[in-house]
């Protein structure tokens, strides 16, 4: 049943952390500062030798009955933050949250407010642009906005949710727990639940305002960088590897996707593994895009190269 709009939002929040004592405590602290919301949270750690889950049982002692802390699988964020979203309850929303960052007040509340408008039983992930900071979390800038809505064939090619940022509803928890019992090693957890949403016809919902500060301190499992470093990346070939794996992953996921996705799938495929001549066909008939003027040029060039 959908949750009374008179009641606060219970929101289960799943951290990974490995090696976060550093910076654990702000990001708890801004957890707990979240109004309006009946929060828990769970966090897995991944063998952490510092004192990271020492910070996370006094956390639970400050707040009975909300914190739970257990064994990750020791093999990354990805499959960290996957056994997460596998082993959660699918009462209320849920939200991931990094080990390093610090969440803006009302970040959950502007998330549950947004989910709540969807229609009951639509898989449906809210999620934002993020305040880029130093280590000392002293500003830098903001990420880029989007340029198009999101949809599946641009999930494809590029991802535009953070996970640092993410809530999804029950139904969207459901769908990927569904993925998971299907689904290989994926690239990164947040660029998986994009496409697994969208592919699937549930709704994405991207807020312009800000909700976390990011923090970059050289040490992050997957950074902010600029264009000009995703195109290299693109054009090396190693975006390529990522591609291949997507689509190994989402085959298996087929099953999850509308009809017409799944047809986009087979176009990816054949962007990936056809001749220079099919593969441009490919992006024709697939719309395939990216966000910027100049990161879509550079999609078409690694077309022709073979390197999507």
């Amino acid at each position: 049943m959908p949750q009374d709009d008179a009641t606060p939002p219970r929101v289960t929040v799943l951290m990974a952390i490995h090696q976060g004592a550093r910076f654990l405590p702000e990001q708890l602290d801004s957890i707990a500062a979240q109004e309006g919301i009946d929060w828990r949270l769970v966090v897995s750690d991944d063998g952490s030798t510092d004192g990271g889950p020492g910070i996370v049982r006094d956390f639970a002692t400050a707040h009975p009955g909300r914190v739970a802390l257990r064994n990750g699988p020791r093999r990354g964020a990805a499959a960290n933050f996957r056994a997460l979203m596998a082993d959660a309850g699918g009462a209320g929303f849920t939200a991931l949250a990094d080990q390093d960052d610090r969440w803006h007040a009302g970040k959950l509340a502007r998330a549950a407010a947004a989910l709540r408008a969807v229609p009951e039983g639509m898989p449906a992930i809210w999620c934002s642009r993020v305040v880029i900071c130093d280590a000392s979390l002293a500003p830098r800038g903001l990420s880029r906005l989007p340029r198009a809505a999101p949809s599946f064939r641009h999930a494809l090619v590029q991802n535009m949710v953070q996970g640092n940022t993410l809530m999804m509803n029950r139904a969207a928890l459901a769908l990927m727990r569904a993925a998971d019992r299907l689904a290989g090693p994926v690239v990164m957890h947040d660029w998986w639940t994009y496409q697994i949403v969208s592919g699937a016809g549930g709704r994405v919902i991207f807020d312009a305002r800000p909700s976390v500060d990011y923090r970059q301190h050289g040490a992050n499992a997957v950074g902010s960088d600029g264009p000009a470093a995703q195109i290299a990346r693109m054009l090396r070939g190693r975006h390529a590897e990522w591609s291949r794996q997507n689509l190994a992953v989402l085959t298996t996921c087929a099953p999850l996707l509308t009809a017409e996705n799944r047809a986009l799938l087979a176009e990816f495929a054949r962007l990936l593994n056809g001749s220079p001549a099919q593969r441009l066909a490919a992006m024709r008939r697939g719309g395939f895009h990216r966000h910027g003027a100049f990161s879509q040029a550079a999609l078409w060039v690694a077309a022709a190269l073979g390197r999507v």
